[in-house]
């Protein structure tokens, strides 16, 4: 199976548990009177529509490169990683907002309805569900190198432990009483705040690739000592390297004694060329400047 049917079974399997989960608990947090598990299944809806996002901004990436994209078409991918950052950002932003505005009521005075345990039983649901399809995706993430499944696994992962502050909120205002009600709205706005704290890591990746943003120094150190291994070659410097999607692209320049033959030059670039897409895979764009010394 290619690289783009995976990810495209990959996110098939967390769509259908998202669109099971998003009615259960929309279904259980209105006949179950909870606060938290609307604001749970609203959450569950934005894995949804991210799903869709991923879907199809994955097959634009796996475009080849064309006239217009001398470069292929991966930074899609990382649009993708944005956009779901973004999205999680609005879900979050409009929970911590319900859930403080049911506070602020509950401290004016006006009584909370408690929840019903069928919320309690859809936490509890979400919270297996979603830890199930985090791990599976990923896993399978790391194996394809692919942004966009990650972000998607980490939304998983913020449903499932979202699911968790839910399934307390709410078990704490069905068992400790009618003076516990506003329990259920504190584990909301908990939820929507570690929602926020995913989002912004999402966004700060997505826009750091977007911007063109260095690899990691550890990386670009590798880099160099990898070009530098080839014999004949001296002092790799100006590196210069920046993510294209879910691959590299790396320039830099090699010092080499300007009296060899130029086809002896051309080879020797070749060499660390080669080196350099069997460690970094056979994607990777490589461009390679040789200076005499």
């Amino acid at each position: 199976m290619n690289r783009n049917k995976e990810i495209y079974q990959v996110t098939l399997v967390g769509g259908v548990a998202n669109v099971v989960l998003l009615i259960f608990k929309f279904v259980a947090g209105i006949m179950g009177h909870s606060a938290a598990m609307v604001a749970d299944a609203v959450h569950s809806l934005s894995d949804f529509v991210t799903d869709v996002i991923v879907i199809i901004f994955v097959r634009i990436s796996s475009m080849p490169k064309d006239k217009s994209h001398d470069y292929g078409h991966g930074k899609y991918e990382t649009l993708a990683m944005t956009i779901i950052g973004i999205a999680l950002l609005f879900v979050a932003i409009g929970i911590v907002y319900s859930g403080t505005m049911n506070i602020i009521a509950w401290i004016n005075g006006q009584q909370l309805e408690a929840p019903g345990t069928l919320a309690l039983w859809a936490a509890v649901l979400s919270i297996v569900i979603k830890e199930a399809v985090y791990r599976y995706s990923m896993a399978k993430a790391r194996q394809l190198k692919s942004q966009a499944v990650e972000a998607n696994a980490w939304h998983h992962r913020s449903d499932a432990l979202s699911s968790i502050g839910t399934a307390v909120g709410i078990g704490g205002a069905i068992f400790l009483g009618q003076r516990w009600t506003v329990l259920d709205p504190i584990a909301s706005v908990l939820v929507g705040l570690f929602i926020i704290k995913v989002a912004l890591y999402l966004l700060r990746d997505g826009i750091e690739d977007l911007m063109e943003h260095s690899l990691p120094e550890a990386i670009e150190t590798e880099i160099l000592q990898l070009a530098a291994s080839v014999p004949g070659v001296d002092e790799p410097h100006d590196l210069r390297t920046r993510r294209i999607g879910n691959h590299y692209a790396i320039e830099l320049h090699i010092l080499m004694d300007g009296n060899i033959p130029l086809k002896d030059a051309h080879d020797k670039a070749t060499e660390i060329e080669t080196l350099l897409r069997a460690h970094y895979g056979p994607e990777t764009h490589i461009a390679v400047h040789v200076e005499p010394k």
